[in-house]
This record gives structure tokens, sequence and C-alpha cells, in this order.
């Protein structure tokens, strides 16, 4: 996507390793991998202790663990948000390119239309 601004847009801005990482960092943890990763570890976790297979360093009701999501909530949500913002400047870009667009379209179609009427007027005195 910011390929495709960066080659019709001119006034497009650079985005900062930031942003970027933002966005990166978004899209992975909005995907079925990390879910399902998240799913498996939080199983493994839980399991281990309840079972005690490995010597229970987080009883129930899992005090550590809470503190592990809740740190990850932590962070989630401010990069979560930033990428929102990203993703409405790109939507303000790409409205802003459609804009011009649209009115370079209605000049050349106005400019159409008086070429037609030009024509028209020739043929109508012919």
């Amino acid at each position: 996507m910011e390929k495709e601004l960066n080659n019709y847009l001119p006034f497009f801005k650079k985005w900062t390793f930031g942003q970027k990482a933002a966005d990166q960092v978004t899209t992975k943890m909005g995907s079925w991998t990390f879910i399902i990763t998240f799913i498996i570890f939080l199983i493994m976790w839980i399991s281990l202790n309840v079972y005690g297979w490995v010597q229970e360093w987080d009883p129930y009701p899992f005090i550590l663990l809470n503190l592990v999501l809740s740190c990850l909530a932590a962070m989630q949500a401010p990069i979560i948000l930033m990428s929102q913002n990203r993703q409405s400047q790109k939507d303000r870009l790409r409205a802003e390119y459609d804009y011009q667009v649209n009115r370079k379209a209605e000049r050349e179609i106005e400019d159409l239309k008086k070429q037609l009427d030009r024509i028209e007027k020739k043929l109508d005195k012919k």
C-alpha cells in the first residue's frame, strides 16, 4: 500500500521507523497464526502448572499468567491505536489523491463537452 501511495502521491511523506513498526506489529498480532500460537502457549502454561510436570512456578489461579496477559494487553492497545492512526493518515492521503483525480477528470470532461458543442455547431451550419 505504501509503495502504491509513493508512486502516485507526490506529497506523500515518508513514515518513521516507529510508524512502520506499529503497522507490522499490528499485522502480526492480528493474524490467526498469532492467535493460535498464543492459545497453544496458554494451554501449555496452564497444563504444565496444573499437572505439575514442571514444578509449579505459577499455581492456580495463575497470578503470573494474569500478569503476562495484562502486560501483553497493555502493550498491544497503544500499538493498535498507533496503527489505526496511521491507517487514517493513509486514508486521508488516498482521499486527497482521489479528489485530485476526480477534479482532473471533471476538467477533461468539461473540455470534451465544449469540443463536442463546437463540433455540433459546425455540423448544424452545414
